[in-house]
């Protein structure tokens, strides 16, 4: 991987006007435009699209960044609030140079970030992030035009219609009869989940709708999911569904209030395509989180689970690699790459519901295909993420969590790429056995990392 200062495994990411200051925000957007800009030869200008999240400190970076880009004379479209998603597709659909996405994804609100597409509608490569930072420093000993050779910033919502319909042509199946709860976690999906839901026919019972710029992820969304499973049982619903902050992610909940989350989300995917023979190479790619529960649970329909580095980029990597249709992360965060060329929350919702609808089932039975097993995951916060594997004391706890669960479970370590902790994950058939192994490993990393 090459290495980056700046870039994550998800964009840029920092407390929004400090540490992803309004000065980075505008450097960042005159590097890309140096980049990813390199004029079109035929007196078509550039152009780059950028769409955001409802959280407060948006508007000054959006100002930021079209600062940066329009100063290299590159044209930016402004989208407004839309999912992560719908971005990469606007991109992709406009032909433009690039899509930015403002967005701290399941952050909190002081948070925020910005992450950049290519014109095919997907993640740039870590070779390309590293060639924007490098123009960081010195972008202003560019040439800058002048005059009517600038950049013009033009606010568009037509792209967000094109978004939906696009959404809704990935479901041909009706929803009708079906009472959906509907956690936007006041995000991006506020405004347009419950919406297409209810166009194709659903009953949406909407929560966590209201953004006012400094809610969104407080206690809903994807990583609170249980006011939302909650209200599914007591509305007596057929399912729920909690997204994130920008919508790239979805977790949901069956009839009976049990949380459904991507891992079993890959395993009723997989297996229905595969039924349907359109799972080519019968591959699912997961990551190095995925429960062994999904694993086995895809080789019981001769299935094969390549796991990929923690990261959509890396999963969609790999997906390339091996010819996979069918990608994703426990997190909610699934690729189908016959639909959608980035994680989307509100199609992956969709196609789990088409999956119930073409099978007759129900999501709870098609939950019940994949027995999880006991997996504890603990995050460690720290000064600093590079060097933990130097530590000896460290490398003791890990190695002997490794010999201990040898042959019937595992224990992996990586730090966040989006945050400054480092996660010790370990999973294995006894639930106490592994939450001793976790507590020791991660109680090294805080004794000599720690914050």
């Amino acid at each position: 991987m090459t290495q980056r200062k700046y870039f994550g495994t998800d964009g840029v990411r920092g407390v929004a006007n400090t540490e992803l200051s309004p000065t980075l925000a505008m450097s960042l957007g005159a590097a890309a435009a140096i980049v990813l800009s390199f004029g079109h030869g035929d007196g078509v200008p550039s152009e780059v699209v950028i769409g955001r999240d409802p959280r407060i400190s948006g508007d000054i970076l959006e100002s930021a960044l079209v600062a940066g880009l329009c100063a290299l004379g590159v044209n930016v479209t402004s989208l407004g609030v839309l999912p992560t998603p719908g971005v990469a597709f606007a991109a992709r659909a406009r032909k433009a140079d690039a899509g930015i996405v403002i967005s701290a994804s399941h952050n909190p609100v002081r948070d925020n970030g910005i992450k950049f597409f290519g014109p095919d509608g997907r993640k740039l490569a870590d070779a390309i992030e590293a060639r924007i930072e490098g123009c960081m420093v010195d972008w202003e000993a560019q040439p800058r035009p002048s005059g009517a050779d600038v950049g013009r910033l033009t606010r568009t919502e037509a792209p967000i219609e094109e978004y939906a319909a696009h959404l809704r042509a990935s479901c041909p199946e009706r929803l009708d009869g079906l009472r959906l709860v509907c956690d936007c976690a006041n995000g991006s999906a506020s405004y347009l989940g419950p919406r297409v839901l209810a166009e194709l026919g659903a009953d949406v019972v909407p929560l966590s709708a209201t953004p006012d710029g400094v809610n969104i992820n407080e206690n809903c969304g994807s990583l609170h999911p249980e006011a939302m499973a909650a209200r599914v049982v007591a509305e007596g619903a057929d399912a729920g569904l909690a997204f994130d902050g920008d919508a790239d992610r979805v977790i949901l909940a069956d009839n009976r209030g049990r949380i459904v989350d991507g891992d079993h989300v890959l395993c009723m995917a997989g297996i229905h395509r595969a039924g349907q023979g359109r799972l080519p190479g019968r591959v699912v790619v997961g990551t190095v989180m995925s429960n062994l529960g999904l694993e086995q649970a895809l080789k019981k329909h001769d299935i094969t689970l390549v796991r990929a580095a923690v990261g959509d980029r890396y999963v969609a990597e790999e997906m390339a690699r091996t010819g996979a249709v069918l990608g994703g992360e426990k997190s909610g965060h699934l690729l189908f790459a016959d639909s959608t060329t980035t994680g989307d929350g509100i199609l992956t919702a969709l196609q789990v519901l088409r999956i119930c609808r073409q099978s007759h089932r129900d999501l709870a039975s098609w939950a019940d295909e994949m027995q999880e097993f006991p997996q504890i995951l603990k995050n460690v916060l720290v000064r600093q993420k590079d060097g933990w594997r130097d530590i000896p004391e460290v490398a003791a706890a890990l190695g002997r969590a490794e010999a201990a669960l040898k042959g019937r479970g595992r224990i992996f370590v990586r730090p966040s790429g989006t945050e400054k902790m480092i996660r010790v994950m370990a999973e294995g058939p006894d639930g106490e056995e592994i939450g001793a192994l976790v507590d020791e490993v991660a109680g090294a990393l805080q004794v000599h990392l720690g914050v």
